[in-house]
């Protein structure tokens, strides 16, 4: 660097720095999302009661066209796009932690802040799955119709649907893991908030697999409840990843590149 080059020309780093978490830290998480569930419980129930009848219209459409393989599709779809459609229990999590009284208003204005990035990264996660739901329905061509399936073909449908599934949710879970909560937090482009988000996930593996594993286990319970524990469950989980991605990217510590503004101070707060 030159002597009349500063500090906010240089380029920066792609990746934002991340911290390395506790093995268990998912349940620090559940524990602080479970807090601010508690500050904010209309709009948490709100979230959540709309997530429910949600999975109840999916189960009723599927269940009109008589297709296990729709209702898979379709709740598969709706999970892949969760984390996009949570961004509003992140902005009342990220409020609580600043101090700020919490307000369903400033969660539409701080999500509209990065929306193009927003925006883009939803784009992103519907064309993995448009992806994976072609690949699902290339598996189902290749097994009898389901009236005609035995014990043994439904056991290898669901085995093999389950890692293609698998995979694809992989995929969509390092991508998503730290990214768009960092899009609403920071000024920051679609492609440094993944690849931070990647490489977050990939050098804490053992705590987020126990992350992932705690939220399909929570998902698990919600479907056995007949969806009832949705209402609950799921603004927990949404309010729980805030927390995960502030213990884990150290935005803070990290400066933003030329054009996209300013490194956040600790103690500051955009004030919408």
């Amino acid at each position: 660097m030159t002597d009349n080059q500063s500090p906010q020309n240089e380029l920066k780093p792609l990746v934002a720095p991340c911290r390395t978490l506790h093995p268990l830290a998912a349940f620090t998480w559940l524990k602080k999302g479970w807090a601010d569930f508690k500050q904010v419980p209309k709009i948490s129930l709100t979230y959540g009661f709309v997530m429910m009848l949600i999975s109840l219209l999916i189960t009723f459409v599927a269940y009109k066209a008589h297709s296990i393989v729709l209702a898979i599709a379709l709740t598969a779809g709706f999970f892949f796009l969760g984390p996009i459609i949570a961004i509003g229990l992140y902005s009342l999590s990220r409020q609580i932690s600043n101090g700020v009284p919490p307000l369903f208003l400033r969660c539409l204005k701080e999500g509209k802040k990065n929306l193009g990035n927003e925006m883009v990264l939803s784009f992103m996660f519907l064309i993995v799955f448009l992806i994976w739901a072609r690949a699902a329905s290339m598996l189902h061509i290749f097994f009898p119709s389901q009236s005609a399936m035995n014990t043994s073909d439904w056991y290898t449908f669901l085995g093999i649907g389950t890692l293609v599934g698998g995979i694809f949710a992989a995929i969509i879970f390092c991508a998503g893991a730290f990214s768009i909560p960092m899009l609403m937090d920071r000024k920051v482009d679609t492609v440094t908030a993944v690849i931070t988000s990647i490489n977050a996930v990939l050098k804490n593996k053992l705590a987020m697999l126990v992350w992932a594993g705690s939220i399909i286990a929570l998902i698990v319970i919600g479907i056995v409840t007949f969806y009832i524990g949705f209402v609950v469950l799921l603004p927990v989980v949404g309010h729980a990843t805030w927390h995960a991605y502030k213990d884990t990217i150290d935005a803070d510590a990290w400066e933003l590149g030329p054009g996209l503004g300013e490194p956040k101070k600790k103690s500051s707060y955009d004030r919408i």
